[in-house]
Protein backbone atom coordinates (compact mmCIF):
# COMPACT_ATOMS: atom_id res chain seq x y z
CA UNK A 1 0.00 0.00 0.00
CA UNK A 2 1.55 3.48 -0.71
CA UNK A 3 -0.65 7.15 -0.64
CA UNK A 4 -1.00 9.24 -3.44
CA UNK A 5 -1.61 12.25 -1.50
CA UNK A 6 -2.41 15.67 -4.08
CA UNK A 7 -3.38 18.58 -1.00
CA UNK A 8 -1.24 21.36 -2.10
CA UNK A 9 1.52 23.41 0.35
CA UNK A 10 2.67 22.46 3.17
CA UNK A 11 -0.51 20.21 4.08
CA UNK A 12 -0.15 18.01 2.10
CA UNK A 13 3.94 17.66 3.01
CA UNK A 14 2.44 17.64 6.45
CA UNK A 15 -0.07 14.73 5.68
CA UNK A 16 3.04 12.65 4.22
CA UNK A 17 5.02 13.87 7.09
CA UNK A 18 2.61 11.94 9.38
CA UNK A 19 1.65 8.46 7.65
CA UNK A 20 5.90 8.46 7.39
CA UNK A 21 5.47 8.25 11.34
CA UNK A 22 3.12 5.61 10.91
CA UNK A 23 5.17 3.60 8.73
CA UNK A 24 2.86 4.40 5.73
CA UNK A 25 4.64 5.09 2.27
CA UNK A 26 2.95 8.27 0.62
CA UNK A 27 3.47 10.20 -2.75
CA UNK A 28 3.68 13.65 -2.54
CA UNK A 29 2.23 15.20 -5.70
CA UNK A 30 0.19 18.88 -5.42
CA UNK A 31 -2.22 19.57 -7.90
CA UNK A 32 -2.60 22.84 -7.57
CA UNK A 33 -0.02 25.93 -6.34
CA UNK A 34 -1.33 28.74 -4.69
CA UNK A 35 -0.56 32.34 -5.47
CA UNK A 36 -2.05 35.90 -5.15
CA UNK A 37 -5.53 36.45 -6.17
CA UNK A 38 -5.99 39.76 -7.90
CA UNK A 39 -8.16 41.45 -5.74
CA UNK A 40 -5.74 41.22 -3.20
CA UNK A 41 -4.95 45.20 -3.26
CA UNK A 42 -8.51 45.30 -2.41
CA UNK A 43 -8.68 44.20 0.85
CA UNK A 44 -8.29 46.80 3.18
CA UNK A 45 -10.82 48.71 1.82
CA UNK A 46 -13.15 46.07 1.40
CA UNK A 47 -12.90 45.48 5.38
CA UNK A 48 -13.52 48.39 6.02
CA UNK A 49 -16.53 48.53 3.96
CA UNK A 50 -18.49 45.28 5.35
CA UNK A 51 -20.58 44.50 8.05
CA UNK A 52 -19.64 40.30 8.27
CA UNK A 53 -16.62 38.49 6.90
CA UNK A 54 -17.06 34.13 5.83
CA UNK A 55 -13.11 32.91 5.16
CA UNK A 56 -14.15 29.78 3.24
CA UNK A 57 -10.54 28.27 3.88
CA UNK A 58 -7.04 28.45 5.69
CA UNK A 59 -6.04 29.63 2.86
CA UNK A 60 -7.53 32.83 2.09
CA UNK A 61 -7.34 33.29 6.09
CA UNK A 62 -3.48 33.18 5.41
CA UNK A 63 -3.28 35.29 2.26
CA UNK A 64 -5.63 37.52 3.68
CA UNK A 65 -3.54 37.91 6.89
CA UNK A 66 -0.20 38.40 4.63
CA UNK A 67 -1.55 41.07 3.07
CA UNK A 68 -3.17 42.99 5.81
CA UNK A 69 0.61 42.84 7.41
CA UNK A 70 2.23 44.19 4.22
CA UNK A 71 -0.04 47.19 4.52
CA UNK A 72 0.86 47.18 8.59
CA UNK A 73 -2.98 46.63 9.38
CA UNK A 74 -5.17 44.18 11.57
CA UNK A 75 -8.51 42.55 10.69
CA UNK A 76 -11.05 44.76 12.03
CA UNK A 77 -12.22 44.61 15.12
CA UNK A 78 -16.20 45.64 15.00
CA UNK A 79 -16.62 43.05 12.57
CA UNK A 80 -18.69 39.84 12.64
CA UNK A 81 -16.68 36.66 11.72
CA UNK A 82 -17.20 33.76 10.41
CA UNK A 83 -15.70 30.52 8.81
CA UNK A 84 -16.06 27.26 7.11
CA UNK A 85 -14.51 24.52 8.91
CA UNK A 86 -13.38 24.44 12.69
CA UNK A 87 -9.32 24.71 11.52
CA UNK A 88 -10.08 27.89 9.55
CA UNK A 89 -12.19 28.91 12.51
CA UNK A 90 -9.51 28.61 14.91
CA UNK A 91 -6.94 30.02 12.15
CA UNK A 92 -9.60 33.03 11.77
CA UNK A 93 -9.77 33.53 15.58
CA UNK A 94 -6.06 33.67 16.28
CA UNK A 95 -5.02 36.71 13.62
CA UNK A 96 -8.35 38.20 14.75
CA UNK A 97 -8.48 37.82 18.35
CA UNK A 98 -12.40 37.56 17.85
CA UNK A 99 -15.10 35.26 17.92
CA UNK A 100 -15.31 33.36 14.98
CA UNK A 101 -18.95 31.38 14.46
CA UNK A 102 -18.50 27.72 12.32
CA UNK A 103 -20.67 25.29 12.01
CA UNK A 104 -20.32 21.72 13.40
CA UNK A 105 -20.21 20.34 9.61
CA UNK A 106 -17.74 22.15 7.60
CA UNK A 107 -19.97 22.62 4.37
CA UNK A 108 -21.75 25.31 2.56
CA UNK A 109 -25.25 24.37 3.57
CA UNK A 110 -24.36 23.84 7.07
CA UNK A 111 -22.62 27.42 6.99
CA UNK A 112 -26.35 28.79 5.70
CA UNK A 113 -28.19 27.08 8.63
CA UNK A 114 -26.33 29.22 11.10
CA UNK A 115 -28.71 31.14 13.08
CA UNK A 116 -26.69 34.86 12.67
CA UNK A 117 -26.90 33.90 9.21
CA UNK A 118 -30.89 33.60 8.75
CA UNK A 119 -31.34 37.43 9.08
CA UNK A 120 -29.09 39.56 6.75
CA UNK A 121 -30.86 41.94 5.31
CA UNK A 122 -29.00 45.01 4.43
CA UNK A 123 -25.80 43.65 5.87
CA UNK A 124 -22.65 43.78 4.19
CA UNK A 125 -20.87 40.88 3.35
CA UNK A 126 -17.31 40.01 2.18
CA UNK A 127 -16.74 36.20 1.35
CA UNK A 128 -12.68 35.77 1.30
CA UNK A 129 -11.96 32.84 -0.81
CA UNK A 130 -10.01 31.78 -4.01
CA UNK A 131 -10.58 32.07 -7.87
CA UNK A 132 -13.89 30.52 -7.83
CA UNK A 133 -15.82 28.14 -5.61
CA UNK A 134 -18.78 28.64 -2.87
CA UNK A 135 -21.29 30.34 -5.03
CA UNK A 136 -24.33 28.54 -2.97
CA UNK A 137 -23.14 31.14 -0.13
CA UNK A 138 -23.50 34.03 -2.20
CA UNK A 139 -26.78 33.51 -4.19
CA UNK A 140 -28.42 32.39 -0.84
CA UNK A 141 -27.29 35.18 1.39
CA UNK A 142 -28.19 37.80 -1.78
CA UNK A 143 -31.60 35.90 -2.06
CA UNK A 144 -32.00 36.76 1.87
CA UNK A 145 -31.33 40.31 1.54
CA UNK A 146 -27.60 41.10 1.68
CA UNK A 147 -24.96 42.84 -0.10
CA UNK A 148 -22.47 40.01 -1.02
CA UNK A 149 -18.90 40.39 -2.55
CA UNK A 150 -16.37 38.52 -3.05
CA UNK A 151 -12.37 39.13 -2.88
CA UNK A 152 -10.21 36.68 -4.67
CA UNK A 153 -7.59 36.71 -2.04
CA UNK A 154 -5.29 33.74 -3.74
CA UNK A 155 -5.97 31.92 -6.58
CA UNK A 156 -5.09 28.29 -7.43
CA UNK A 157 -3.20 27.22 -10.71
CA UNK A 158 -3.24 23.60 -11.75
CA UNK A 159 0.11 21.74 -12.05
CA UNK A 160 -0.67 19.57 -15.29
CA UNK A 161 0.94 16.01 -14.92
CA UNK A 162 2.40 15.95 -17.99
CA UNK A 163 5.06 13.41 -17.70
CA UNK A 164 3.37 10.05 -18.71
CA UNK A 165 5.39 7.21 -17.22
CA UNK A 166 4.15 9.53 -13.90
CA UNK A 167 1.66 7.27 -13.54
CA UNK A 168 3.21 3.74 -14.45
CA UNK A 169 5.75 5.29 -11.95
CA UNK A 170 3.14 5.59 -8.77
CA UNK A 171 1.56 2.14 -10.32
CA UNK A 172 5.00 0.63 -9.71
CA UNK A 173 5.27 2.39 -6.21
CA UNK A 174 2.31 0.51 -5.29
CA UNK A 175 -0.21 3.50 -5.13
CA UNK A 176 -3.64 1.54 -3.74
CA UNK A 177 -5.24 4.72 -2.36
CA UNK A 178 -5.43 8.31 -2.76
CA UNK A 179 -6.38 11.19 -1.51
CA UNK A 180 -8.19 14.68 -3.12
CA UNK A 181 -9.51 17.40 -1.18
CA UNK A 182 -12.17 19.53 -3.58
CA UNK A 183 -14.08 18.69 -5.95
CA UNK A 184 -12.10 21.20 -8.18
CA UNK A 185 -9.10 19.08 -7.79
CA UNK A 186 -11.03 15.53 -8.08
CA UNK A 187 -12.49 16.94 -11.96
CA UNK A 188 -8.84 18.25 -12.82
CA UNK A 189 -7.00 15.02 -11.69
CA UNK A 190 -9.24 12.80 -13.86
CA UNK A 191 -8.69 15.42 -16.82
CA UNK A 192 -4.90 14.31 -16.56
CA UNK A 193 -5.52 10.71 -16.66
CA UNK A 194 -4.42 8.86 -19.50
CA UNK A 195 -7.01 6.71 -20.96
CA UNK A 196 -5.10 3.46 -20.66
CA UNK A 197 -4.63 4.33 -17.14
CA UNK A 198 -8.47 5.06 -16.47
CA UNK A 199 -9.28 1.31 -15.39
CA UNK A 200 -6.28 1.24 -12.62
CA UNK A 201 -7.01 5.17 -11.49
CA UNK A 202 -10.69 4.18 -11.13
CA UNK A 203 -10.20 1.46 -8.46
CA UNK A 204 -7.85 3.29 -6.23
CA UNK A 205 -9.49 3.53 -2.55
CA UNK A 206 -10.33 7.35 -2.61
CA UNK A 207 -10.76 9.47 0.22
CA UNK A 208 -12.79 13.18 -0.37
CA UNK A 209 -13.85 15.29 2.89
CA UNK A 210 -17.40 15.70 1.82
CA UNK A 211 -20.86 14.18 0.59
CA UNK A 212 -21.13 16.43 -2.66
CA UNK A 213 -17.29 15.49 -3.43
CA UNK A 214 -18.28 12.02 -3.20
CA UNK A 215 -20.86 12.36 -5.08
CA UNK A 216 -18.80 13.66 -7.71
CA UNK A 217 -16.57 10.69 -7.46
CA UNK A 218 -19.10 8.09 -8.02
CA UNK A 219 -19.81 10.15 -11.32
CA UNK A 220 -15.99 9.17 -12.13
CA UNK A 221 -16.89 6.20 -11.23
CA UNK A 222 -14.58 5.12 -8.30
CA UNK A 223 -15.25 1.71 -6.83
CA UNK A 224 -14.05 2.52 -3.29
CA UNK A 225 -14.59 6.02 -2.03
CA UNK A 226 -14.73 6.93 1.63
CA UNK A 227 -16.05 10.26 2.80
CA UNK A 228 -14.40 10.65 5.32
CA UNK A 229 -16.57 14.20 6.79
CA UNK A 230 -13.45 16.51 7.03
CA UNK A 231 -10.39 17.71 4.73
CA UNK A 232 -8.33 18.35 8.37
CA UNK A 233 -4.97 16.21 8.47
CA UNK A 234 -5.55 14.40 11.85
CA UNK A 235 -9.11 12.79 10.37
CA UNK A 236 -7.60 11.59 7.11
CA UNK A 237 -4.77 10.33 8.96
CA UNK A 238 -7.00 8.50 10.92
CA UNK A 239 -9.21 6.87 8.11
CA UNK A 240 -5.85 6.13 6.31
CA UNK A 241 -4.11 4.28 9.45
CA UNK A 242 -6.85 2.44 9.99
CA UNK A 243 -6.89 0.80 6.54
CA UNK A 244 -3.21 0.32 6.75
CA UNK A 245 -3.42 -1.56 9.57
CA UNK A 246 -7.04 -3.88 9.05
CA UNK A 247 -6.68 -3.67 5.35
CA UNK A 248 -10.57 -2.55 5.36
CA UNK A 249 -11.64 0.27 2.78
CA UNK A 250 -14.70 1.20 5.34
CA UNK A 251 -16.55 2.52 2.58
CA UNK A 252 -19.57 4.52 3.31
Amino acid sequence: MSVLVTRPGKDGEALCHSLQQHNIPSIHHPLIELRQGQDSPQLVSALSQCDLVIAVSQHAVHWAWQELQQHHQPFPSHLRYFAIGEKTAQLLHQFTQQEVLSPQISDSEHLLDLPALKLVKNQRILILRGNGGRELIHHTLQARGAMVEYNEIYRRVPLPINKHNTWEQWKMHGVSHLVITSGEQLAFFMSQVPKSYLSWVTQLTLYVPSQRIYQQAEHFEFSHIINTGSAANPVLLDYLSKTYVTGKRYDR
